[in-house]
């Protein structure tokens, strides 16, 4: 391939089904993704993961941390510190209970994937190193979902701190994929005192690397990434620091990216607004893109 660009081999034929009306799009699932950055003395890096090659999805390409929400971080009373609920609903385009989930899935999931806690006993703290036998118990019972985050929260004693997150964009799985997510990225700063490991089991490798290495990486067809994350890693390139893309994220647009496809000249056109790079062309009766 010419450069990293990843797609599932399955799309020409679901794209068609989508088009003729054969294929009912699935509902998206809310889902966060975090780019954690960290100084590095000439910009930032981010930190990235490599999905195990045997995974169905996307296996073998470099993402973010991120997941799924739970549904519990609706509802639940969860101790937080920073913007509040309602300056989080109005930022991410949803109902308050629904941006308390939001931003509590891109805090937990960078605390499962990564092993980093964006929290502390109050507002103008951050917990320090969270290795250890306890901290790893909690950890795993939060990824098995044996323990809701607001009560790992209350029993550690911790605030969620919101004002270390900014939303830098949103993207929405294609209607023609069989599974869908609609994924708010956020940007954080590496706390001090705390440090990255390969917690996840979906992923075989960790880096920490600058976007412009990624980005070219990917260009070469060395790194294979979905176009979420090769689009996020050029939006960073211009930021000089992990404060300034903290800074850039206040005035970024949440519009959601949604793929589009449509049948022109007798191909299959997918395109992604605001992304030129990404266009496909495929012609009637590839079985493969």
């Amino acid at each position: 391939m010419a450069n990293g660009q990843w797609f599932p081999p399955d799309w020409p034929d679901r794209i068609r089904a989508l088009a003729d009306g054969t294929l009912t799009p699935v509902t998206p699932k809310r889902a966060a993704t975090v780019m954690l950055l960290k100084e590095t003395g000439s910009g930032p890096a981010v930190h990235m993961l490599r999905r195990r090659a045997s995974m169905a999805f996307a296996g073998g390409a470099y993402a973010y941390p991120g997941g799924g929400v739970d549904p519990r971080d609706d509802d639940h009373h969860v101790r937080w510190t920073g913007p509040s609920r309602a300056w989080w609903a109005d930022r991410l385009g949803v109902g308050e209970k629904a941006a308390q989930a939001i931003v509590c899935a891109a805090v937990r999931e960078t605390y499962e994937e990564a092993g980093v806690l964006l929290a502390g006993p109050d507002a103008d703290c951050v917990v320090g190193d969270t290795t250890g036998a306890d901290w790893e118990a909690d950890r795993a019972a939060l990824v098995a979902r044996e323990l809701s985050f607001a009560k790992f929260l209350d029993r550690r004693g911790l605030v969620l701190r919101s004002d270390l997150l900014g939303a830098w964009t949103r993207w929405i799985t294609p209607e023609f994929e069989p599974r869908r997510y609609d994924t708010w990225f956020f940007v954080a700063a590496l706390p001090e005192g705390q440090r990255t490991r390969n917690a996840s089991t979906e992923a075989d490798r960790t880096v920490w690397i600058t976007p412009a290495e990624a980005a070219a990486s990917y260009d070469r067809g060395e790194l294979l990434m979905m176009p979420p994350t090769i689009a996020t890693l050029r939006q960073l390139m211009p930021c000089g620091s992990p404060a300034e893309a903290l800074t850039a994220a206040r005035s970024r647009d949440l519009t959601p990216v949604l793929a589009q496809a449509r049948l022109v000249d007798g191909e299959v056109v997918l395109t992604w607004p605001g992304h030129d790079e990404f266009t496909k062309h495929i012609p009637s009766g590839t079985a493969r893109a």
